[in-house]
């Protein structure tokens, strides 16, 4: 196997994302039906879509249709297939120590964890870094969900998503294992619930996943407008 790659290469290949976002659709969204949908097509036509922050380079990207095969170490470096967590809402979070907006989601994964686990949801991290600078940084900030750590092999994980270094990007995952979607950069809280929401939504048959996934695309998107309208508007004032 080939030497892992040196730091000064892993944290170069790093995109820096801003947060986006905002809370209007989440609003209109929370506790209440979706509201008139259009008819859609057979579900084998629907496809993962990445929403990306403002910033993110829009690369086309091929995102799978449903979880793939992936294998990593766990904190104790026991082999875990990514599997292994599926068969309920599930949101797989990528990340890096050395990546700024990654260390800001944390506290916001955690709490997001506690708060959904009754709902049988789950939360996997999965680092892609030196796992001696994981384990020093979890115990300095310790994470509520499980992880998985690797470095060439997370790399590999990254791809198998069709994503890279786009670090952190979130996959949010159904009960039957098939993405819904994936939010490249920081990920908010109100996008995590109202995601959350809808992959309950599937469970409970109120929407077929391309409604949902319809959704969350357009809250994520509605959700950033707003977001980054409120920072121009907070950027023009501080400048007057």
């Amino acid at each position: 196997m080939p030497s892992p790659p040196p730091r000064a290469l892993l944290a170069a290949l790093i995109i820096g994302v801003a947060g986006v976002g905002g809370f209007l659709l989440f609003r209109a969204f929370q506790g209440a039906p979706v509201g008139p949908l259009k008819p859609v097509a057979a579900e084998s036509a629907a496809a993962p879509q990445v929403i990306a922050d403002p910033g993110v380079p829009a690369a086309k990207r091929s995102v799978p249709d449903s979880l793939p095969e992936i294998m990593l170490a766990d904190v104790q470096g026991k082999p875990t297939k990514l599997a292994s967590f599926g068969g309920r809402p599930l949101m797989v979070n990528f990340w890096a120590t050395w990546c700024a907006p990654c260390r800001r989601e944390i506290p916001l994964l955690n709490k997001i964890r506690m708060e959904r686990k009754a709902q049988n949801a789950e939360i996997v991290g999965i680092a892609v870094d030196f796992k001696e600078d994981v384990l020093k940084f979890v115990q300095k900030i310790p994470l509520s969900y499980p992880l998985l750590i690797g470095e060439e092999d997370g790399l590999a994980a990254a791809e198998a998503f069709g994503m890279g270094m786009a670090f952190p990007f979130s996959v949010f995952v159904d009960s039957q294992n098939r993405i819904l979607t994936v939010k490249v950069g920081e990920l908010h809280e109100d996008e995590a619930n109202f995601a959350f929401d809808r992959l309950q939504d599937i469970d409970k048959g109120v929407l077929t996943r391309v409604q949902a996934q319809a959704a969350v695309n357009d809250a994520f998107r509605e959700m950033a407008a707003h977001r980054a309208h409120e920072e121009a508007e907070a950027e023009a004032k501080g400048a007057k």
